[in-house]
């Protein structure tokens, strides 16, 4: 049963991630709670689908997700976390790494989604030698 809930958790994120990639909105309130809290990465919060979708809009004027690949997803009650990476064109190509903490409602839409980045381009500064 588990196992069957951390599936359908999954697969609605990929979607989700998938409507950024091609730019289709139309599916965010099946996959967003009404009352949605959303914080990026580097700030901004927005709160309900309404907000969450004028960000989604407005952003695409300016901008287009190349890529947002799921690196993959650790479970815990009613939270999920999925380190992916994300590379974009807006104002110029840019990439990290994030992670996603998502929680979900009784009826399984995300109600509360935290991001989280790092650089992607990692530095070694004592050598990429083999670890002892």
């Amino acid at each position: 049963m588990e196992q069957e809930k951390y599936g359908q958790r999954e697969a609605l994120i990929r979607e989700y991630f998938q409507c950024w990639v091609e730019n289709t909105p139309k599916r965010l309130p099946e996959i967003f709670a009404p009352g949605i809290i959303y914080s990026e990465c580097y700030g901004p919060e927005y709160r309900g689908i309404g907000q969450v979708k004028r960000w989604f809009e407005d952003w695409h004027q300016k901008g287009r997700v190349l890529e947002w690949r799921i690196k993959g997803f650790l479970h815990q009650g009613g939270r999920t976390a999925a380190e992916w990476y994300f590379r974009c064109d807006y104002d110029g190509e840019a990439d990290f790494d994030g992670v996603s903490l998502i929680d979900f409602d009784e009826s399984g839409r995300i109600c509360l989604l935290k991001e989280f980045q790092s650089k992607a381009e990692h530095e070694f500064p004592y050598g990429k030698d083999e670890i002892k």
